[in-house]
């Protein structure tokens, strides 16, 4: 039968073995209704009740320890577990035995036995005996005991060829209602047994992957350092010791691993080594995890020396929604070259290693010939798949390594080692079954075909939690020994020669999982995508310092796709919206100032429009079109109907453009103010504002040229008769300095008569009054009456 090929019997994994689990306490019921009603049924008074578990499924048995995991000949295994009475009824005479074999005779078989439940006489071997045996005298109901076995490996007989064995731990005892010796429970796992090395051992590629979802906005800081904002500080408990990249990366620092690394990631954390801040509410708050960070990449960067990196596009785009649903939308495939090339030097960078980056890996490592080709559009030639997308219909496990057509390599990690350790490996139990079935999946591999050296490599889950990191570590550190695996590199194991007999046949896209296709991003996630790099495409024609804008912005695009993203479709579109929002509130830092209406009482004008840079950084390369929806009544230089001139601004200013205008008729006009870049795009909305035109006629003019006349007339009338007022004042003045300087000289005359008495002197004064005329009187003249 075609081992490869039968994943039905795919391994166990911890989900399904609790589901075996559960399932096995359903399973009970019908064996219950056997026992109550069936013609060999006590009658249920007699069986003292009916139990809710029964049989070979009384008793959960649970292995939490089992050391070493691949023993040697001088070795002593030691098995610690738990015993829990899940029946209603107390067990009593009980023992705990340990059964070994048989031997499994490939992955097909270990696969069955990893599913079988309860307790099956034959494939279960009888217990080893002897004094590798614990007494139980009684179990109460939901009560569990502890307990430990150890036995020396000699004790087991085993084969000197070795092999997988089935190892089994089972609880034997009696309740009242089955009054007799039976298996009330048993737990079943593996034990590789491989005392020699072999001749040939498999090649083992272990990818270790150090990648996160999304932490970073598209925000910054107006500082010079643009200091980035964080949307919570969840990154900082995984980096912190415990955490699921600390352990990553200090586990992963003693493993023979290739990294597989987000550039993403490295990126997010060096920007928290420095200062950064952290949304609150509406606001932000002062990150305080630099310390952590800092310890953090030093860690990585220690780790990774001397050993291969691979380096996914930076954040980590979703291959297969990009194929499915993104690739139709304009632009969505132009961003995955620009990933690329920032991938690499972002890792080089922070870690000083050169990464390699020829490797694409879709979710799942699921493909079809759509998503091998957007993978390889950006020039990775190496698709990293999986085998049960690419199923091969052979007895044995073929190389990963396969030719899929166009000169690309599908590198096809195998399906059951990658997915061993996908369950909840908090609970020890769930562990040590996921490592022990692990290691004998890996030994049955390699003595599938002993003589045919093959190239293995295990694609884990992206973002293993830290229980799973540690379940890992121990499943390769008990592979130290080398007996049948030797590590090699990712590269190495993509160089490595193909096998002639392996699928190289792509899936349709019809076979692509449901369940998978069900998480990708759907079509408008790519058209908000669009969308938000048209703006940003917009907006840096503008800029003076571009890079302080398409740097986040076009990582925070790249951070939109994400694989992440996946079984997160409302966070997913939370974080587009965001970006865009305030991509878009950026852009209206720049515009028009609305004007109110405007009134021209003339002939010509000029019309101030106001432009506004609240940026920390100038503008450049836009013109101010201005436009008059009626040049006849009111014309812009030179009756123009529209008009523009260039605009330059500084950060933090504004500026007043003024137009020419001339009026030539009455009556209110609508005009237009619009930015535009220099490729003729519109930018921002459009400022309108209306216009009044008054224009001065002749007959207003006559009769503002009359009003002005008369004033100045009146002026000239008053002036005329101050000038007159003053000079009768000034002749009064005159006449009574006259009259007193002849009463002076009477007064002289006087004394002189008396020296001489001659009438005739010259002295002698006129009449006071002439002779009156009876002729009218002239103007002006003063007539004494």
């Amino acid at each position: 039968m075609a081992e490869a090929a039968d994943f039905k019997g795919m391994s166990a994994s911890p989900a399904r073995r609790w589901l075996r689990r559960t399932a096995s306490v359903i399973a009970g019921a019908p064996l219950v209704a056997g026992l109550l009603w069936g013609p060999a049924a006590p009658s249920a008074s007699a069986a003292g009740g009916t139990e809710s578990a029964t049989g070979s499924r009384t008793v959960d048995v649970s292995l939490d320890t089992l050391t070493p995991p691949v023993p040697g000949k001088s070795d002593t295994l030691m098995i610690s577990g738990t015993v829990y009475n899940k029946g209603k009824q107390t067990v009593t005479d009980a023992q705990v035995d340990l059964r070994v074999g048989p031997t499994l005779s490939g992955r097909t078989a270990i696969d069955r036995a990893a599913e079988r439940t309860g307790y099956v006489p034959g494939p279960d071997p009888s217990p080893v005996g002897g004094k590798y045996v614990i007494k139980i005298p009684q179990l109460a109901s939901h009560i569990s005991r502890d307990f430990t076995l150890s036995i020396p490996i000699s004790e087991l007989e085993l084969d000197e060829d070795g092999g997988v064995y089935q190892l089994s731990v089972s609880l034997s005892g009696q309740t009242p209602g089955e009054p007799f010796k039976q298996v009330l429970g048993i737990e079943r796992t593996f034990l590789p047994w491989q005392p020699e090395a072999t001749e040939k051992k498999t090649q083992f590629t272990y990818l270790w992957p150090l990648i996160s979802s999304t932490h970073l906005t598209s925000e910054t800081g107006s500082d010079e350092q643009q200091t980035p904002v964080f949307e919570d500080e969840a990154l900082a408990a995984e980096l912190a010791p415990g955490g699921r990249l600390e352990q990553l990366v200090s586990l992963g620092n003693s493993l023979p691993v290739t990294w597989v690394v987000d550039p993403d990631l490295l990126a997010t954390v060096d920007a928290m080594t420095r200062s950064y801040r952290v949304k609150n509410g509406t606001t932000t708050v002062a990150g305080k995890n630099q310390a952590v960070a800092k310890r953090w990449l030093s860690a990585v960067e220690a780790a990774v020396q001397g050993r291969k990196v691979i380096a996914l596009p930076f954040a980590d785009p979703d291959l297969a929604s990009l194929a499915h649903r993104g690739k139709n939308v304009s632009g969505s495939l132009s961003h995955l070259q620009p990933a690329t090339v920032v991938a690499g030097t972002t890792v080089e960078t922070i870690l000083h290693v050169t990464p390699s980056v020829d490797f694409a890996w879709p979710v799942n490592g699921a493909i079809d010939s759509s998503i091998v080709d957007v993978g390889t559009s950006a020039g990775a030639h190496k698709v990293i798949a999986r085998s049960d997308s690419l199923r091969d219909d052979l007895s044995y496990t073929p190389t990963s390594a396969r030719p899929i057509g166009g000169g690309t390599t599908a590198v096809v990690a195998d399906a059951r080692l990658s997915t061993a350790f996908q369950g909840d490996m908090l609970q020890t139990g769930e562990s040590t079954l996921a490592v022990q079935e692990f290691l004998a999946q890996t030994l049955a591999l390699t003595r599938q075909d002993p003589d045919n050296q093959r190239s293995i490599v295990v694609a884990p889950q992206r973002m293993p939690t830290a229980s799973q990191a540690q379940t890992m570590a121990r499943a390769l550190h008990a592979l130290d020994s080398q007996r049948w695996t030797q590590p090699l590199d990712l590269v190495a194991a993509a160089d490595a020669k193909p096998d002639a007999d392996a699928n190289t046949r792509m899936p349709s896209s019809s076979r692509y999982p449901k369940q998978l296709r069900q998480q990708e991003l759907p079509v408008q996630a790519f058209r908000d995508i669009w969308n938000t790099q048209n703006i940003l495409d917009n907006f840096k024609v503008i800029l003076t310092a571009e890079d302080r804008v398409v740097t986040p912005f076009g990582r925070a695009i790249d951070r939109e796709m994400s694989t992440s993203w996946r079984g997160h479709a409302a966070a997913g579109q939370q974080y587009r919206s965001g970006v865009r929002t305030y991509l878009q509130s950026l852009t209206e830092e720049v515009q028009l100032i609305e004007k109110s209406p405007v009134t021209l009482s003339g002939r010509s004008a000029t019309i101030p429009v106001t432009v506004q840079n609240k940026l920390v950084q100038g503008i450049d390369h836009l013109v101010l079109r201005l436009r008059s929806d009626n040049p006849t009544r009111l014309g812009l230089d030179d009756d123009k109907a529209i008009v523009e001139q260039p605009i330059k601004v500084e950060g933090g200013h504004s500026q007043s453009v003024k137009f020419a205008a001339a009026a030539n008729a009455n009556g209110p006009v609508q005009m237009t103010a619009q930015l535009y870049t220099d490729d003729g795009k519109p930018y921002g909305k459009p400022m309108e504002f209306s216009v009044k035109v008054s224009e001065i006629t002749p007959t207003v003019m006559l009769v503002i040229a009359g009003g002005v006349l008369l004033l100045v007339l009146a002026g000239v009338r008053m002036y005329s008769q101050r000038k007159r007022a003053a000079a009768r004042d000034a002749a009064a003045e005159h006449a009574e300095t006259s009259e007193k300087s002849q009463n002076a000289e009477d007064l002289e005359g006087s004394v002189g008569d008396i020296d001489s008495p001659d009438p005739a002197q010259a002295s002698d004064p006129a009449p006071d009054t002439g002779p009156e005329s009876g002729d009218p009187s002239g103007t002006g003249e003063k007539v004494d009456r």
